[in-house]
């Protein structure tokens, strides 16, 4: 028993950094993952990828301008953010380019100056941080940003859940109806940008989108069913935020690959043994045919 305590909770116990990295994770988990659901719901997976490189740059220009500002940074993210999202949406309405196409570019350009940018006025160390975070250096104020997001974002949800939902089904009859589809498309975009941002501060911006996307893509493999698809993507993002940390802790590695990687291992789990669409089920239901 006290071997089990020492290897699942005495960490969190005895270091404080430990568990403002799990409060820091959980929050996370509770607005990222239903995001991550809606993008993959949308078929807009990929999105989500372009939209964590497209705060880079105003990142990088506050880290610039006022150093490792946590303000600073998550406003010169939201900003970059916001400003993708409108110039990728007006490149959609005013050409023939469709919305994937103008965040990917939006996405390069962006991923590539902001790395620029660092790596002139910066340092090799600056840019890891950036690129990569620091799960176990959230502080209390960190906390508090990530918290209200989380918050910000489940309150967005539930007024605009209806035509969230209709939209990501039926764009179509969204239109047809006159329907709040505009106005909730882009409220969910703006959610993205947050989200990314508040996972920026613990995870940097190439694995922020981790968080939100793999328990998702996961949850996807167990369920068809809207709420039940919330709950196991929410389980999964939490889990793979605690024992993302304890094995980074117990084996001495980074603590950000270390949850993503452990999101990734459950969405491998769901690929071989998921209950719809599992590998291992599609192979027994073939063999229940061909006897």
């Amino acid at each position: 028993m006290t071997d089990l305590y020492a290897l699942l909770w005495q960490p969190f116990a005895d270091f404080a950094f430990m568990r403002h990295a799990l409060v820091g994770c959980f929050a996370l988990a509770l607005g990222c993952a239903p995001i991550g659901l809606l993008l993959v719901l949308r078929r807009m997976s990929l999105m989500g990828d372009a939209m964590s490189h497209a705060i880079l740059p105003g990142a990088a220009i506050a880290f610039i301008a006022y150093g490792l500002s946590l303000v600073a940074l998550s406003i010169g993210g939201l900003i970059a953010g916001l400003v993708v999202v409108l110039l990728a949406g007006a490149v959609t309405r005013l050409t023939e380019l469709k919305e994937d196409a103008s965040f990917a570019a939006f996405y390069l350009l962006s991923l590539a100056t902001g790395v620029l940018l660092v790596s002139k006025w910066g340092s090799n160390v600056d840019l890891m941080h950036i690129l990569f975070g620091t799960v176990l250096a959230v502080d209390d104020a960190a906390l508090l940003l990530v918290a209200g997001i989380a918050t910000f974002t489940l309150t967005v949800l539930a007024i605009f859940y209806r035509p969230l939902v209709i939209e990501s089904f039926d764009p179509e009859f969204m239109r047809a109806v006159g329907g709040r589809g505009a106005l909730a498309h882009f409220a969910f975009l703006i959610l993205v940008v947050l989200n990314l941002v508040a996972g920026f501060q613990a995870l940097g911006t190439l694995m922020a989108v981790g968080l939100m996307m793999l328990p998702a893509t996961s949850a996807r493999l167990w369920t068809d069913n809207l709420p039940k698809l919330c709950v196991a993507a929410l389980v999964l993002a939490l889990l793979s935020g605690y024992i993302g940390l304890l094995i980074s802790y117990h084996g001495n590695l980074p603590s950000g690959p270390s949850i993503i990687l452990t999101a990734g291992l459950g969405y491998i789990g769901s690929l071989l043994f998921g209950s719809r669409g599992g590998l291992v089920w599609r192979l027994l239901k073939l063999r229940h045919l061909e006897a």
